[in-house]
């Protein structure tokens, strides 16, 4: 079988080794053991780009995203996915095209919540993700409702990610933490929850959410399997403005 070669576009250490295990499953699960698509993995460290997150200053940030999708292209990848929720809103910036075409992962999560008929759908990730506008934009392209937490349960969230699960810590506390803010946010009429820092899924299964997830992670991994499988059309988007609902 003829697969197309696919590139991750790393930004924080967990969530692409999340990506890189998820997309390899794919391919053991639908073609035989040991078998997936050629896929090469390109990260950066993130403390190169923290003082800009910080500052507000997403074009730095979108040079060296940039800079990680030329070297996967000159290692011979077809197509790129970038397994960071936050990291889309510095790709999102106006610019030079990408050296490659990628998938857009709040473009995959909504088109999931859409066919699941979701109306409502909370979201959890970094503060700049769930103060930003990417699932807000791409849920209400689908005519999708988006809800983030209240501003302490943001805080909180937050302060998880960074000082825990960017360091490979997932603690029971934590994960009692984050079900109570789904369940403030099922409470709020949610029928689904975004997890969009892409290291959530590791701390918040499904057996443990009172809401369904949408495993932003996950989701982007099948979507690129089926990318490199030919299930799926080779994605259009280098970057700027994200795509028209699909």
């Amino acid at each position: 079988m003829e697969t197309l070669h696919f590139g991750i576009l790393g930004h924080s250490a967990e969530g692409a080794a999340l990506c890189f295990r998820a997309f390899c499953g794919e391919g053991f699960r639908a073609l035989g053991p040991h078998r997936h698509p050629d896929v090469t993995l390109d990260l950066i460290p993130l403390a190169r780009s923290m003082p800009y997150w910080d500052a507000g200053d997403h074009a730095p940030i979108r040079d060296t995203l940039a800079e990680s999708v030329r070297r996967l292209a000159g290692a011979g990848a077809d197509f790129f996915a970038c397994p960071d929720n936050t990291a889309h809103m510095a790709l999102d910036l106006p610019g030079e095209d990408l050296a490659l075409p990628g998938l857009h992962i709040a473009e995959v999560v909504a088109d999931r919540a859409a066919r699941d008929g979701r109306t409502r759908v909370g979201v959890l990730g970094t503060r700049y993700t769930m103060d930003g506008p990417l699932y807000p934009r791409a849920l209400a392209a689908r005519g999708i409702a988006a809800e983030v937490p209240a501003a302490a349960d943001r805080a909180a969230v937050d302060e998880i990610i960074f000082t825990e699960l960017l360091e490979g810590v997932f603690s029971e506390e934590s994960r009692r933490r984050y079900a109570e803010v789904i369940g403030r946010l099922a409470a709020r009429g949610c029928d689904a929850v975004a997890l969009v820092c892409t290291e959530i899924p590791l701390l918040v299964t499904p057996e443990v959410s009172p809401l369904p997830t949408l495993d932003s992670t996950r989701l982007l991994a099948r979507a690129a399997f089926e990318v490199a499988t030919g299930l799926r059309p080779v994605p259009a988007w280098r970057g700027g403005p994200g795509p028209s609902p699909s």
